[in-house]
């Protein structure tokens, strides 16, 4: 593996652990120990409302709730049900605080709803309403604090846990992000290995189907026609050497397959195998317009003849809305895909509607009677417009 792949997929994977770095390691301990300014109010007010050993018993209490902000921060995400226990910790250590405290315990109440709102989403909006009104009302309500309503209590109660809650959110979202994106990636490569495997039979059982036929040619003429069988050994090699080009070119997702250059491979492709070959000299110019789609139908379709038909004759008839292949043959078992000998075929057929019913188009196949068989694929012209190129589809 060469550098340049190794920092692509470097990057990639910093790429998709971005987003969750907000809400894993010390980013998230960082975000969750920021609420310890909170308690440390709390501590501050203390000293004007309590002395001597109150004092003492609500720093303690203070120095509780901080440890139990410090394990929660750290438990949120790996031990739901351990920070479940320590945010109801954390609400008793709240209540003990108010008599020390008073109105001003209610910094700590900040920092439970902000747990609240992480752990519970759904019933966030409810606790956050109750604790505001809470954290306004209570120091009015209770007159030996001799103060009136929290206003400044309430308002760092209800944004902290607005941000905190909204933090939660987006941390989610990002989440959810991640892994939509490394779904597309799956599926996206799920396609691309789809259409390779599509490709390879196509391009491959159509050369290795000449190539032996070929081959065969050039054995039986050896000792009649040396000069013939040399001509069809080099036609070996140029095949194999085409073969091996278009194999490279599917793998790197271009093709170069025409209508007109599969009609005059098949022609030659049929004359090596003995077929008599009825194929269109020209094409129909609308024939054009899917010409790349056709020439994969032609392909396929002169190659399973050769392969399976043992036919005498092949005919081919293009239109400009569908492409036709018939044959005189005998071999239409063996065309029906299943095992043995057909399974390749088979395969054949299915990459090939996948083609054609991405064009929007149908495919006919079937044995004639009394003898024969029939591949017809049709594509009506109203389907061209505004739809991809079916035979590149998931190349780019």
């Amino acid at each position: 593996m060469d550098e340049d792949t190794r920092t692509t997929r470097r990057g990639r994977a910093d790429e998709q652990r971005t987003p969750q770095r907000w809400t894993q390691g010390w980013r998230r301990i960082t975000l969750g120990s920021g609420m310890l300014v909170y308690p440390g109010l709390t501590a501050v007010a203390m000293s004007g409302t309590v002395s001597g050993a109150a004092l003492v018993a609500g720093y303690a209490v203070v120095a509780a709730f901080c440890l139990c902000v410090v394990l929660a921060a750290t438990t949120v995400r790996a031990h739901r049900r351990q920070a479940i226990v320590l945010v109801a910790v954390m609400g008793a250590l709240f209540l003990a605080a108010l008599p020390f405290a008073h109105g001003d315990a209610f910094f700590l109440a900040a920092v439970v709803v902000s747990f609240v709102a992480v752990l519970w989403r759904r019933h966030a909006t409810p606790v956050l309403v109750v604790a505001t009104l809470a954290a306004l009302l209570v120091p009015w309500a209770v007159p030996a604090w001799h103060t009136g309503p929290g206003t400044f209590q309430a308002l760092a109660l209800l944004f902290t846990a607005l941000t905190t809650g909204a933090f939660a959110e987006i941390a989610a979202t990002n989440q959810a992000l991640v892994a939509a994106r490394a779904e597309v990636a799956r599926l996206a490569s799920e396609a691309e290995r789809n259409r390779i495997a599509r490709d390879l039979h196509d391009l491959l059982g159509h050369s290795l189907t000449a190539i032996t036929v070929k081959s065969r040619l050039a054995q039986r003429l050896a000792g009649k026609d040396p000069d013939q069988s040399l001509a069809e050994m080099a036609a070996v090699e140029s095949l194999s050497r085409q073969a091996l080009a278009d194999v490279r070119a599917a793998v790197t997702g271009y093709r170069d397959v025409t209508l007109t250059g599969e009609l005059a491979r098949g022609r030659e492709l049929l004359r090596a195998a003995g077929v008599v070959a009825d194929l269109p000299t020209s094409t129909d110019p609308l024939a054009t317009q899917d010409g790349e789609l056709f020439g994969w139908v032609v392909r396929e379709g002169l190659t399973n003849v050769v392969r399976h038909a043992r036919a005498g004759r092949c005919t081919v008839t293009v239109t400009g809305s569908s492409v036709e292949i018939r044959d005189d043959g005998t071999g239409a078992r063996g065309r029906t895909g299943g095992t043995g000998e057909g399974s390749g075929v088979g395969k054949g057929l299915t990459g090939l509607r996948e083609r054609v019913a991405a064009a929007g188009g149908t495919v006919e196949a079937g044995p004639l009677s009394p003898r024969g068989w029939r591949l017809l694929v049709t594509v009506p012209p109203g389907t061209r417009d505004g739809r991809r190129n079916p035979a590149r589809e998931g190349t780019t």
